[in-house]
């Protein structure tokens, strides 16, 4: 954790109780907090996501994100078939076979989930433990004019009013139940960087 992140969230931290980390529990130990390693005066997007991805071995402490290597669940796969549809970056299908986001979060994408915990095959199953306290902080600390938050379904943009100066970019959630509701077509990633741009950042390069 960047030691930036200490006085915002190590208060609410300290009520996280040590028997979460049983030996179910993803993504390993190490890579928990690994959103944090990213100070919070670098961060330009925020990509909020609800839950890590319960399936062992996927889960790498990044929304979204999974471990190199693996194949792109199919929330990720949506979002890379929205990335072909914005910019034209064909990773769809078999155009990439890996979820690793890694690129994205080293030029200021903060890649955080609202839980950083869950336990392996149970979705949601670490929810109201403590964490939404710990990221709530987070957010509202980065509540600021050249901030741009990307939130894709209703647990996301129910944060919004962490983050009342940021530019929020909303849709549906990329998971195959609702992104042909909205998510598809939403453009999130040209309008990110229009407002990053507009706010005098550079934008990100989203090619992984």
């Amino acid at each position: 954790m960047h030691p930036d992140w200490q006085p915002i969230i190590q208060e609410p931290l300290n009520h996280i109780s040590t028997d979460i980390y049983g030996p179910d529990t993803l993504p390993p130990r190490d890579d928990v907090m690994r959103a944090f390693d990213l100070a919070p005066s670098d961060v330009k997007v925020l990509i909020l996501g609800q839950d890590p991805y319960p399936t062992p071995g996927h889960a790498m402490g990044l929304s979204f994100s999974t471990q190199p290597g693996v194949r792109p669940p199919r929330s990720l796969v949506n979002i890379y078939k929205e990335l072909e549809s914005d910019l034209g970056i064909v990773l769809s299908d078999t155009g990439r076979a890996d979820g690793d986001l890694t690129s994205w979060f080293e030029q200021g994408v903060m890649l955080l989930n609202r839980v950083l915990t869950v336990e392996a095959g149970n979705a949601g199953s670490h929810r109201r433990m403590g964490w939404e306290a710990v990221t709530e902080a987070a957010i509202r600390a980065l509540n600021r004019p050249d901030l741009v938050a990307i939130l894709w379904g209703k647990d996301a943009q129910s944060a919004a009013r962490f983050i009342p100066e940021a530019t929020i970019i909303a849709s549906p959630h990329p998971s195959p139940l609702s992104a042909r509701r909205g998510f598809f077509g939403s453009r999130p990633f040209s309008r990110a960087n229009e407002a990053l741009v507009q706010a005098g950042s550079a934008p990100v390069r989203w090619q992984l």
